[in-house]
C-alpha cells in the first residue's frame, strides 16, 4: 500500500519504511508525526481524494533535522553599476521514516500533526529536544569491528557507486579503513553513528541509504 501526501508545498509518493526529506517540521528527533493531507491511497482499492482523502493519514518517525546541499546564487550587473553579489543558501529539512499508512481513523489517532516550522510560533530546531530512546541511542557510537588497514588483495570496491559518495568521500572512507561494500552493509546503528562523526556528514549514511545500496552491490559481486 502506498500514499501520496502533501507537505511544504510538495507532493511525495511514500510507503512504509521509506526515508523522506521534507521541508522542516516542528518536531524533534524520536518524535512521531502524522501527515494529514493525503491526496491518494494506492493498493488493491485505490482512493483518490477530493482534494484529500477524508480520515486518511501517514505516520512517520522524525530521524533528524538536517540541511540540504548549499546553493550558490551569483548576480553580476555590467556597465553603469558594475556590481556583483554572491549569496549562499542551505534549505532546512527534516529527515523522517514512514512507519504507517492509515486508510481511516487518522483523525482519532492522537498523533501530533506534521506542521512546518513557519506555522509554529517560538519553535526552533535548536531548542532542547526531549530525551527519547532514539535521541539517546544516537550518542552511543561504536567503532566498526570490520575496518581494514588496506583493501583485500589490493583491490578496493568502487565505493563511488553509492549515491552521494564522490572521490573525496571515497578517499576519506579509505582513510578510515573502509574499502568494500560488505563492510558498509554490515554496519550496526551504533557503528553508523561512529562513521557519521568520522566523515563529518551527520545523517548522510541514513539519508542516502548507504546500507541498502552497499548490500545490493555486495550481493552482485558474489
Amino acid at each position: 500500500m502506498f500514499a501520496v501526501l502533501k507537505t511544504g508545498g510538495k507532493q511525495y509518493r511514500v510507503q512504509a519504511g521509506d526515508l523522506l526529506r521534507v521541508e522542516r517540521l516542528a518536531a524533534h528527533a524520536g518524535e512521531t508525526v502524522q501527515f494529514n493531507d493525503i491526496l491518494m491511497l494506492g493498493g488493491d482499492s485505490p482512493v483518490i481524494g477530493a482534494p484529500v482523502v477524508e480520515g486518511a493519514g501517514v505516520q512517520a518517525e522524525v530521524i533528524d533535522q538536517i540541511k540540504a546541499d548549499k546553493v550558490i546564487h551569483y548576480v553580476k550587473r555590467r556597465r553603469k553599476h558594475s556590481s556583483q553579489r554572491t549569496k549562499g543558501h542551505r534549505q532546512k529539512l527534516t529527515l523522517v521514516k514512514i512507519t504507517d499508512i492509515l486508510g481511516s481513523g487518522a483523525d482519532a489517532s492522537g498523533v501530533k500533526a506534521a506542521i512546518g516550522t513557519g506555522s509554529v510560533k517560538d519553535w526552533g530546531a535548536d531548542a532542547p529536544a526531549p530525551k527519547t530512546e532514539t535521541a539517546i541511542s544516537a550518542t552511543a557510537a561504536t567503532k566498526p569491528a570490520n575496518l581494514l588497514s588496506e583493501a583485500r588483495d589490493g583491490q578496493p570496491d568502487d565505493l563511488k557507486r553509492i549515491s552521494g559518495v564522490g572521490p573525496k568521500l571515497e578517499a576519506l572512507l579509505h582513510k578510515n579503513g573502509v574499502f568494500h561494500f560488505d563492510q558498509i552493509a554490515a554496519w550496526t546503528p551504533e557503528e553508523v553513528a561512529y562513521m557519521n562523526d568520522q566523515l563529518s556528514f551527520k545523517g548522510r549514511i541514513e539519508r542516502d541509504g548507504w546500507i541498502d545500496q552497499a548490500t545490493q552491490f555486495a550481493a552482485e559481486q558474489e
